[in-house]
């Protein structure tokens, strides 16, 4: 019985390695026809394109340090205002109030010095009245601010909450936003932070206007990198004195990062691993289709970038006929690009 075993083992073996080397003998005879190219580094311009959404360059909320009564609002919603134009003018009561004082502490200033060169009153007496009159003016100035006001910016209204003798609660009274300019923030892929710098022009492509094309600028690089994202952020400056981009618009932002020696592929030529995400690509090696895994780069049109060790100046890339191939089957190559 074992020596029946050791015979079936034997036999199967047999057959086995048979079959093997009929199939190697098989791919040797197949002869598969191809087109090939030879590749080439040449120069190309590095671009990305990132999508964001516009926001005003700088957002004022007018919001008082006083509580009480609205007196009056300049502005209505969608007015343009200028920076110092009046936009609210809060109930005056406080404001006037420390006018008055500070006229009488004057005038008991003057009474005070008449007092002091006739020996009446004490220096120290003086310096009271001196310091309290100077904290009135301090109350003052800071009423004067939270009373009457002022635009900080030259921008839009783009928002009223309240009407003229309602009690403010709070909440902005009036918004204000500077349209003139925008800025949006890019989250860009860590591996271009050593091109992105501060003043670098860009362009910007929106829907609503499909002609045109915006130039912008960047004017702040993030010093960050986010762990969770990979991406850092730039600040982009955007004129807009025409007045044609909105706040919140969705954008389209392309930035030139120079220009780089690569060699590229039709993209229909890199292959695509079953089950895995290796690409591959074939090249003609001594009348064989060798498979090459590479790796993909930037798409410049119908090609991409690829690189590999085995990827170089005079490599003949098969272009026509790879989906039939293996790796190290015959191919006789029918034309040369």
């Amino acid at each position: 019985m074992k020596k029946f075993f050791l015979f079936a083992a034997a036999a199967i073996m047999l057959i086995s390695c048979g079959k093997k080397e009929e199939e190697t003998t098989e791919q040797q005879e197949r002869i598969e026809p191809v087109e090939v190219t030879r590749l080439q580094t040449h120069e190309v311009e590095r671009r990305i394109t990132l999508s964001s959404n516009l926001q005003a360059y700088e957002t004022v909320s007018i919001s008082p340090s006083l509580t009480g009564k609205i007196e009056h609002i300049y502005v209505e919603i969608g007015d343009r205002v200028r920076r110092g134009d009046s936009i609210v003018r809060m109930d005056q009561q406080q404001y006037q109030t420390a006018r008055l004082t500070i006229a009488n502490l004057r005038v008991e200033m003057a009474r005070l010095d008449s007092l002091l060169t006739y020996g009446s009153a004490t220096q120290q007496q003086r310096d009271q009245m001196e310091l309290q009159l100077e904290q009135t003016k301090v109350n003052l100035k800071f009423l004067t601010t939270n009373t009457f006001n002022l635009s900080p910016i030259t921008g839009v209204v783009t928002a009223k909450n309240y009407e003229d003798g309602e009690l403010y609660s709070g909440q902005p009274i009036v918004v204000l936003a500077e349209v003139d300019r925008l800025k949006t923030l890019v989250a860009i892929p860590e591996s271009y932070l050593p091109r992105i710098r501060k003043g670098m022009s860009l362009q910007l492509l929106s829907d609503v206007y499909p002609d045109r094309v915006f130039t912008a600028s960047v004017e702040v690089v993030y010093p960050t990198i986010d762990a969770a994202t990979h991406t850092f952020q730039a600040k982009v400056v955007v004129p807009n004195k025409e007045g044609l981009l909105r706040p919140g618009m969705y954008v389209q932002t392309t930035i030139g990062l120079g220009t780089d020696r690569v060699i590229t592929a039709p993209y229909s030529t890199v292959l695509k691993l079953i089950g895995a995400n290796d690409r591959y690509v074939f090249i003609h090696n001594k009348g064989c289709a060798q498979r090459v895994t590479v790796e993909m780069g930037d798409r410049f049109g119908d090609d991409v970038e690829i690189s590999a060790p085995e990827i170089h100046d005079g490599v003949e890339l098969i272009t026509a006929g790879e989906a039939r191939l293996v790796d190290s089957v015959r191919v006789e190559v029918k034309a040369t690009h």
